[in-house]
């Protein structure tokens, strides 16, 4: 009985013909060490699609380390992306620009976009029909925008002008990145932007109901009114009333933008006016108590440049006390911001 017993204990020697539970069928087998990478780009160029794909899938997931993602363009993987966001399978676009996004969430993978001219190739596929490939192409985008040089090869490529004409034509979520790119891109040079009608076009989407667009657009906004062309097209286009009712917006990101523009624009007497015309005292002394620094700086900064309008300066010397409070604050750009507006307001000739 006993021997009967470890006979059935034994294991079989049937074969399974189910593969093991780890094994993921849509992904290529990754060789071992440093035999990974090199594999992988060679696989990436492979004539038969189900293994191109494969490879992809392999990719995206390794380029998550900094080490593979420095790896992976050492090993040529960036060439072979740029060719295959032409390929002619949807799977195989969108799976190449998951990867060349999570490339740029590294420095390594953002100096080698510059290095390797992967911006131009990217932005072909503006007019991409696959969302999915589109949002991929805009996260990337948008990651290379964030910092000076990636921003300053979008707008010297002359993309400024495409990224404006796909905001009111695409879908919600990609629309809030196409801003958000071109937040970054109007702080280098907003000439691109305002010649291209930005203004106007980001007016709309300030009144958004989606807090991400609102942002990014308010943000952009800030970055258009800086040249003295921008501060007359905001005047030109009335965008000052829109500004002023965002002042109360529940999210401090729009209402520190929103103040921001505000306070650019009235450097000149038209935005002065056009704003005292909207009533923006009540809503920025109303943020000067706000606990969020960038709110608080820029409506007391806001406040100075309207100062400067006598009917303003007489309003506002009934509200010295409310910005004498602000002399104590513990961050010194909030100080310094209170006391200058105070030294405006208490003016007299």
């Amino acid at each position: 009985m006993v021997r009967y017993l470890c006979q059935k204990k034994m294991a079989s020697t049937r074969i399974s013909e189910q593969l093991p539970p780890l094994l993921d069928p849509t992904k290529a087998p990754v060789a071992f060490g440093n035999r990974a990478l090199p594999r992988l780009s060679m696989e990436l160029q492979d004539p038969e699609l189900y293994i191109r794909q494969r490879a992809l899938t392999a990719l995206c997931d390794l380029v998550h380390d900094p080490e593979r993602a420095y790896e992976a363009i050492q090993k040529g993987c960036l060439e072979r992306l740029k060719v295959l966001l032409e390929d002619e399978d949807a799977f195989v676009r969108t799976k190449a620009t998951e990867v060349l996004y999570l490339l740029a969430t590294h420095n390594v993978g953002r100096e080698a976009f510059l290095r390797y001219d992967v911006v131009g190739p990217l932005s072909d596929l503006l007019d991409e029909p696959v969302d999915a490939c589109r949002r991929n192409m805009h996260r990337a985008l948008k990651m290379m925008a964030e910092f000076p040089a990636g921003a300053a090869c979008i707008v010297s490529q002359g993309l400024v002008h495409h990224l404006v004409m796909k905001i009111p034509v695409e879908h919600e979520e990609i629309r809030a990145l196409v801003l958000e790119t071109l937040s970054c891109c109007v702080r280098v040079d907003a000439l691109p932007a305002l010649q291209s009608d930005g203004v106007a076009i980001l007016r709309e989407q300030l009144a958004s109901t989606s807090l991400a667009i609102r942002r990014a657009a308010a943000s952009a906004m800030v970055g258009i009114s800086v040249p003295l062309e921008g501060k007359q097209r905001l005047c030109e286009e009335h965008v000052l009333p829109v500004l002023v009712s965002l002042l109360s917006d529940s999210d401090p990101g729009v209402t520190a933008s929103a103040a921001g523009t505000i306070m650019n624009t009235a450097v000149i007497t038209k935005g002065k006016y056009q704003a005292l015309e909207a009533d923006a005292i009540p809503p920025l002394l109303r943020l000067v108590e706000s606990a969020d620094r960038a709110v608080s700086a820029n409506a007391l900064r806001a406040l100075t440049c309207l100062a400067e309008a006598p009917p303003a300066r007489l309003e506002l010397l009934e509200h010295l006390p409310l910005l004498r409070t602000r002399l104590s604050h513990p961050e010194s750009i909030i100080q310094r911001a209170a006391q200058t507006a105070i030294q405006v307001i208490s003016w007299k000739p």
